[in-house]
């Protein structure tokens, strides 16, 4: 694929991933600029790498304001028996982030993550820790580094983009949150992203 064709590819995926995450935070009901809405217009990105970073931080928000909200002692809770927990549904992001995060090839230092945290304190520190050097990673590509090929998790195949590898981040992450939402709901918590402003 040339790198042109990556670039557009990239722009779709970071579209998508943004238009999923305004319409989650409740964009396009009422809340933009001059339409008596309470949220400031983002500030504007003019390149494929800050929208990639943009979406990453609004990502990370997402997901710390919905773990947040699970009560501590619902952290353990499953829907059904051979269902993860939600604090292992939680873990499972930080698991996934890391070998893909890893894969970028970034210079910012790995941190030291407790995976075995299970109590909402260190599952919340594990999160915040995982999103914040994701973010630093993210932010280290320009443009062209972020269409270079690297080699990724075997899964991927035996090479792919940074872009597509931080696509598959996102996208993974996102499908994550829809299962958070449900275990959240089950137990009678708005998630905060759908509470009305």
């Amino acid at each position: 694929m040339s790198s042109r064709a990556s670039v557009i590819l990239a722009s779709a995926f970071a579209l998508t991933i943004t238009s999923s995450a305004f319409a989650q935070q409740g964009g396009g009901r009422g809340n933009m600029p001059g339409r008596g809405g309470n949220m400031p217009a983002p500030a504007a990105s003019t390149t494929l790498a800050g929208d990639f970073a943009k979406d990453f931080a609004d990502q990370e928000d997402l997901i710390l304001k919905a773990a947040n909200a699970m009560p501590a002692d619902k952290f353990d809770f499953k829907p059904t028996a051979p269902q993860q927990t939600f604090g292992e549904r939680l873990m499972h992001v930080v698991m996934v982030n890391g070998g893909l995060l890893r894969a970028l090839g970034g210079k910012t230092p790995a941190p030291m993550i407790n995976m075995q945290a299970k109590s909402k304190a260190d599952v919340m520190m594990a999160l915040k820790q995982s999103f914040d050097w994701g973010l630093a990673t993210v932010k280290e590509f320009s443009d062209q580094q972020m269409v270079e090929r690297v080699m990724p998790p075997r899964f991927m195949g035996p090479s792919a983009s940074r872009v597509r590898i931080i696509a598959f981040s996102l996208v993974h992450t996102e499908d994550i949150y829809g299962q958070m939402v449900v275990y959240l709901r089950l137990n009678g918590v708005t998630p905060p992203a759908s509470a009305a402003p």
